[in-house]
């Protein structure tokens, strides 16, 4: 059982010798404390539910911790891809300005070079093409022998100069053609190089939103169990006011039913031989704390149908249902020492009735709050639960 058994039996002990008030507050007693075993339950219930919330919004907690670092580090790779495509393409925008300018330089050098071909073709048609000067022609016309050589040196110099001039041209020209290629060659392979970027960019780009969008489901799970969990503290925190209010008023009545019980004490008198055991069977839960709360009995397993026996004389004060307990019989042995045995199929004695050690006062079964069918065997001395394996 995951609730405390509250101060019953005693609020029955004397149901058939006391005053008439007192029997009114043991009934008004059985109902709080049957509302305080399910809201106990219903608080279980919630401790549960916190329980699990709380692990999986841990491991909520961590997918989207490594979700968001995932993210991060995809967004780092698309940042770099980025910068790398920039460079590239910044790189491919100055290759296509040189091309451009190598371009106009060959189309000139071409140009000057076709115009030095033209005058060195003029130059050698004129010299080999014209006539002969006559000697005496020549050494008339000049006045010395030195201009007639100087003369001779002029014209075969200009000619040298044009050779020169078009040579040079020419190695320009080819140089220039030379960078123009190097220079078509580079910016294919940059362009080849921005396309492999790009590409590569895109898809780390894909990588990146298909994460971004697990990272959104996960931060979305999270936000929806915070708020659960949320509610489940709330709804537990209601829970505990509820319960705190109705054990108080439980305590009040029980101090209110022992004091009627000391003016008119019961007339039940304990077996001399002490308790027997109510059934014969395995005690599958123990006495103490279980599950956070204080297992108030032992429970015996048995199966449904089994009878159940008085462990010792005493009147019945209590025999019908109570919430988590099921079907429930109390009995005062007399000497503030009672007996209570719970979850029962069906009940076979009334409230003041007098039982003998070992009658059979009902069937067990699986009623109320449980999990199966046994029998939840509680031994309480002045209403406080005691461990009945220290008076069995």
């Amino acid at each position: 059982m995951r609730r405390g058994w509250l101060p019953l039996v005693v609020a029955g002990l004397s149901l058939a010798l006391v005053a008439p008030a007192a029997g009114g507050d043991v009934g008004r007693k059985a109902q709080v404390d049957g509302r305080i075993a399910a809201l106990q339950h219903e608080l279980g219930a919630a401790q549960d539910q916190q329980g699990v919330l709380t692990t999986q919004l841990s491991a909520v907690a961590g997918a989207l911790r490594s979700a968001q670092a995932a993210v991060d580090e995809a967004q780092q790779s698309v940042d770099r891809l980025d910068a790398q495509l920039a460079a590239q393409r910044a790189h491919l925008e100055q290759l296509n300005e040189r091309l451009r300018v190598e371009t106009q330089r060959l189309a000139r050098l071409q140009a000057e070079y076709r115009r030095a071909l033209h005058i060195l073709e003029q130059r050698v048609r004129e010299k080999y093409m014209s006539e002969t000067p006559d000697l005496v022609s020549v050494l008339a016309s000049v006045s010395s022998l030195s201009e007639l050589i100087d003369n001779v040196e002029y014209l075969d110099r200009i000619g040298v100069q044009d050779e020169r001039i078009a040579t040079q041209v020419r190695t320009a020209k080819q140089r220039a053609e030379a960078e123009r290629r190097s220079t078509l060659e580079t910016r294919r392979l940059t362009e080849a190089t921005v396309a492999v970027i790009s590409a590569r960019t895109d898809e780390a780009r894909r990588v990146r939103d298909e994460l971004t969008a697990n990272r959104d489901t996960l931060l979305h799970a999270q936000q929806l169990k915070e708020s659960a969990l949320a509610q489940a503290r709330e709804t537990r925190q209601e829970f505990l006011s509820e319960v705190g209010s109705l054990e108080a008023e439980s305590a009040a009545l029980g101090a209110q039913i022992q004091a009627a019980q000391i003016s008119q004490p019961s007339t039940g008198v304990p077996s001399r031989a002490g308790l027997i055991w109510p059934v014969n069977g395995p005690v599958t839960s123990g006495f103490g704390m279980r599950w956070g709360r204080m297992h108030t009995g032992i429970d015996i397993a048995v199966p449904t149908g089994t009878p159940v026996h008085a462990s010792a004389a005493g009147t019945v004060v209590y025999a019908s249902w109570m919430s988590g307990y099921g079907f429930l019989v109390a009995i005062d042995h007399g000497n503030g020492l009672a007996t209570a045995y719970a979850h029962n199929s069906s009940l076979l004695v009334g409230v003041g009735q007098h039982v003998a050690q070992g009658e059979v006062i009902s069937l067990s079964g699986s009623t109320g709050h449980s999990t199966g069918p046994h029998v939840h065997f509680e031994v309480r001395v002045n209403g406080v639960p005691v461990d009945p394996l220290q008076y069995l």
